[in-house]
């Protein structure tokens, strides 16, 4: 099935939300490479762990408990994190002042090594995140997946829009249209899943000048329950 024109998605999307002013005030703008580039690493690891411990869970408390996480993980310096012996990120995992869930602190870990690993050999996570090339943004999600931990599904995507990294997610409603629209089917995380969606991304992010952020919002807010009164 052809691809709808982007234009139509967007006329539907203000529509539906009361008119173009008010679409545009909901669209979020990513950070530009530069930007990416001056984000430490600690923020990043911070951002990943984050998202790990919302999934499952009250984003809210998360939220309120992360000064804690802070405080415990100092900071999420990946270098001090790194020289923690197993027995102390058990002791960690145990502490009372955070939502106490065993896999989940020592995924803190993996990706720890995982931003270290990629310093190495890029300079920072930020400057591989920023030169990372645009039109293969589910391949940075394979990196996420395939050397994180717990970065998978949708984790590790929403942990790049947080960031301001540009980037596409598969919410509810994205999904569904791509669906509808047949341009994916099967598993959502499948390598023929992704390339479909990668690549009508792409197409419409040609034709319309915007950044693949406001084109995922966009779509989201052109179908499903997200109407205005």
């Amino acid at each position: 099935m052809a691809l709808e024109k982007f234009d139509d998605i967007y006329h539907r999307a203000a529509q539906r939300k009361g008119g173009e002013g008010q679409l545009e005030s909901l669209l979020s703008k990513p950070l530009t490479n530069e930007q990416l580039q001056q984000i430490s690493n600690d923020r990043w690891l911070s951002a990943f762990s984050m998202k790990v411990f919302q999934s499952g869970i009250s984003w809210k408390v998360v939220r309120n408990k992360w000064p804690n996480f802070e405080k415990l993980f100092f900071g999420f310096k990946v270098e001090p994190l790194l020289m923690l012996s197993d027995e102390q990120w058990d002791i960690k995992a145990s502490d009372t002042s955070i939502i106490r869930h065993h896999a989940k602190v020592r995924s803190i870990q993996a990706n720890a090594q995982m931003i270290h690993h990629a310093s190495l050999e890029h300079g920072s996570f930020g400057d591989m995140i920023a030169n990372w090339p645009g039109e293969d943004i589910t391949g940075l999600w394979s990196y996420l997946k395939k050397h994180g931990n717990r970065l998978g599904g949708n984790t590790g995507p929403y942990s790049l829009r947080q960031m301001g990294v540009d980037t596409f997610i598969l919410s509810g409603d994205v999904e569904s249209y791509l669906r509808n629209y047949k341009i994916i089917e099967g598993g959502r995380d499948t390598k023929r899943s992704m390339a479909a969606a990668n690549k009508a991304f792409c197409h419409w992010q040609q034709e319309s000048g915007r950044s693949l952020t406001e084109i995922s919002q966009t779509i989201a807010f052109s179908t499903g329950d997200n109407r205005v009164a």
